[in-house]
């Protein structure tokens, strides 16, 4: 590509970045708290397509300026003897078959027009959002639970609400002792196991959707009969002392013993942040 199909790239994807970074749709890629940074980014390649740009304009009038000195500086030289004005016309006829020599070879350089399919994923990114990750990659990838730091007291709240991955935490590590005689109401979305076994899934981040791993909670109880994966459900219910074995890589499973469950919309951040907090 050349320079000013360049800037135009680079402008496209800065403005890109800056118009999910002010508004919601940041939070399908990054975690919350990066938003700054791809505010940054976006400034960073807006400025970078308007210098280019800039730039451009600035050698392309000093290219002019010089043309114009040098045609004055012929006309010139025209008014010398024969002699001098053989050696100009040769000068000139070498200088011409330089800018010509010059000229073919940047059109015999000319950039494959294949380049500009580098274009499709950044208009994907303006046109389509992609959804956020679901059942599809919860079933397929281990549960990523960690061990907390450390176990706040809990309000006195009823039904006391938790996130899916404080719950879990709780539960398996703690072995539910702050939990134990609660009503405790957690949102996540639906994913069923091959044999079935639904689960009430959040994706926990580090920092991207590319890094994103699920923590899962096993629903039993008064669950749904109908079970549709990727419906966002919110449950109450109560702590009980059962585990299960992740399918994919053996990580523990807690169950929560539904008592109610409802649907709800998905949340403007899908994402569950509390796994590294």
């Amino acid at each position: 590509m050349n320079r000013q199909a360049q800037s135009a790239v680079l402008f496209l994807l800065g403005a890109s970045l800056l118009h999910a970074a002010t508004t919601d749709l940041y939070l399908r890629y990054v975690k919350q708290g990066l938003r700054p940074l791809v505010l940054v980014a976006g400034a960073v390649l807006v400025a970078a397509a308007v210098a280019t740009v800039w730039y451009e304009r600035k050698r392309a009038r000093r290219q002019k300026e010089h043309a114009a000195d040098h045609a004055e500086s012929h006309e010139s030289h025209e008014d010398h003897g024969n002699q001098e004005s053989h050696e100009s016309h040769v000068a000139h006829g070498s200088h011409e078959a330089h800018d010509s020599h010059e000229a073919h070879e940047d059109h015999s350089h000319r950039e494959p027009r294949i380049s500009w399919l580098l274009v499709l994923p950044l208009l994907a990114l303006i046109l389509v959002a992609p959804p956020a990750l679901g059942s599809y990659s919860a079933t397929r990838t281990g549960t990523a639970l960690q061990e907390p730091l450390a176990y706040p007291a809990l309000p006195a709240a009823d039904p006391l609400s938790l996130s899916l991955v404080d719950y879990a935490g709780r539960a398996v590590y703690d072995h539910g002792r702050t939990l134990r005689h609660r009503q405790v109401r957690l949102t996540g979305f639906l994913a069923l196991d091959r044999d079935g076994t639904p689960y009430l899934v959040r994706m926990a981040l580090n920092c991207c959707a590319a890094d994103a791993q699920p923590v899962k909670v096993a629903l039993t109880g008064q669950v749904p009969p109908v079970l549709q994966p990727d419906t966002w459900l919110r449950v109450t219910g109560t702590y009980v002392p059962r585990r299960a074995e992740d399918p994919v890589n053996g990580g523990p499973i807690p169950f929560i013993q539904v008592t109610a469950a409802k649907p709800v919309a998905a949340p403007t951040d899908p994402y569950d942040e509390s796994w590294n907090s």
